[in-house]
C-alpha cells in the first residue's frame, strides 16, 4: 500500500472513530473534551443534524490538533461546508464518485461507504485504499469483511454500523481492518443529555477493550546463565511448569522469565500484552510516557516489543504484541 495521509495514518493509530450526531453546537465542545480526555482524540461530525457545520467549525477552533471529520456528506456542497468549517477528512455513507472526485482533486481524505463486490472495485478504480464498510453487521458483519480480503488484497475497510465494545476485536484483528467506527460511546442520548463525564468513561473503557492491556510475564536479571536456570528450576518446582530456554533466557511456563545476564532494569522487566502494539505506544505516548526506539523487537518487519523509558519498583516495561 503506497503512502496514505497524514489524517489516515493517525485513525488507523487511534483504531476507533466515534460517529457523532450534535443536535445543539453548543455541546460540540464538551463533547470533544470528553473525547479526548478520555483518550480519543478523534471524532466525525455527521451532517445528519443541522448543527454540523458550527459543531465541527467550534471543536476545530477548541481543539485545532483533534482527527475530526464530517460524516454523512452527500455532496460536493456539503464537502465544502464541511471542510470550510474545519473538517480534515470527509466519510460517506455510500460511494458517490463525483464527490469522490471532488475530494481527491483537492486532496481532500476520504472514505466512502462500500456494501458490495461492486462497490469495492469502483473505489479501487478510483484510486481509493481505504473505504468505509456500511452498515457493518447489517451487511454481513466481520466474516464478510475477512471474505473480501481474499480477492480485495489492495484496500482497507472502516467497519462502521453496528459495532460496538461487543464486536469491535472481531473487526479490529483482522488484517484488512484499517479502523472501525462507532457511536456507543457517544450516544445521541447521552449527549442531549449532557453527561459528559459518561461519555469519557464509555471512551476510556473502547480503548481498553481495544489494548486489551495485561501482565504476559515477568522477568528477572541474573548475572549469569547458570544462576539463571537456578532460579528457573526453583519456580518449575514449585509451580510445576515447563522449562523452556532460549539462547538468552529460560522460560517457566510463559509467565516467568530469567535472564542470562543484567539487562534493563535492576530486577528485570514486566511485560505488558496488548493486542495492538502500535495503538498501544500511541496512546501511552499522548498520555506521556516515554517510548525507547533503541530498545524493541521486530519480526518479519513488524514491531513486536518495545521497552518504556520509565521503570516502576526496579523492573523495566515493555510493551509485547499478543
Amino acid at each position: 500500500m503506497s503512502l496514505l495521509s497524514p489524517v489516515l495514518e493517525q485513525i488507523h493509530l487511534l483504531g476507533i472513530v466515534p460517529v457523532i450526531a450534535i443536535d445543539r453546537a453548543e455541546d460540540a465542545v464538551p463533547l470533544a473534551r470528553a473525547l479526548v480526555e478520555g483518550g480519543l482524540p478523534c471524532a466525525e461530525v455527521t451532517f445528519r443534524t443541522t448543527a454540523a457545520e458550527a459543531s465541527i467549525k467550534a471543536i476545530a477552533k477548541a481543539f485545532p490538533d483533534m482527527t475530526l471529520g464530517a460524516g454523512t456528506v452527500l455532496t460536493t456542497e456539503h464537502v465544502d461546508k464541511a471542510t470550510g468549517a474545519g473538517a480534515k477528512y470527509i466519510v460517506s455513507p455510500g460511494l458517490n464518485p463525483s464527490v469522490v472526485e471532488y475530494c481527491m482533486k483537492k486532496n481532500i481524505p476520504i472514505t466512502p461507504g462500500v456494501a458490495t463486490p461492486s462497490d469495492v472495485e469502483r473505489a479501487i478504480g478510483l484510486g481509493l485504499q481505504v473505504v468505509k464498510f456500511f452498515p457493518a453487521e447489517q451487511a454481513g458483519g466481520a466474516k464478510y469483511v475477512k471474505a473480501l480480503g481474499g480477492p480485495y488484497k489492495e484496500i482497507s475497510f472502516i467497519p462502521t454500523g453496528g459495532v460496538d465494545e461487543n464486536n469491535l476485536l472481531s473487526y479490529l484483528k483482522l488484517s484488512n481492518v484499517f479502523a472501525c467506527g462507532g457511536s456507543w460511546m457517544v450516544k445521541q442520548e447521552l449527549i442531549a443529555a449532557q453527561k459528559f463525564d459518561e461519555i469519557r468513561s464509555l471512551t476510556s473503557a473502547a480503548i481498553v477493550k481495544m489494548l486489551g492491556f495485561e501482565l504476559r510475564h515477568v522477568g528477572m536479571n541474573a548475572p549469569d546463565a547458570e544462576r539463571a536456570m537456578a532460579g528457573a528450576k526453583l519456580i518449575a518446582d514449585i509451580t510445576g511448569m515447563a522449562v523452556k530456554e532460549g539462547n538468552s533466557s529460560i522460560f517457566v511456563g510463559t509467565q516467568f522469565e530469567f535472564l542470562k545476564r543484567m539487562y534493563l532494569g535492576e530486577h528485570g522487566h514486566l511485560a505488558v500484552g496488548t493486542n495492538f502494539i502500535h495503538r498501544a505506544a500511541a496512546y501511552l505516548e499522548r498520555k506521556g510516557y516515554k517510548m525507547r526506539a533503541d530498545e524493541k523487537s521486530e519480526k518479519d518487519g513488524k514491531l513486536v516489543a518495545i521497552y518504556f523509558e520509565a521503570e516502576v519498583g526496579g523492573f523495566a516495561l515493555h510493551l509485547l504484541q499478543v
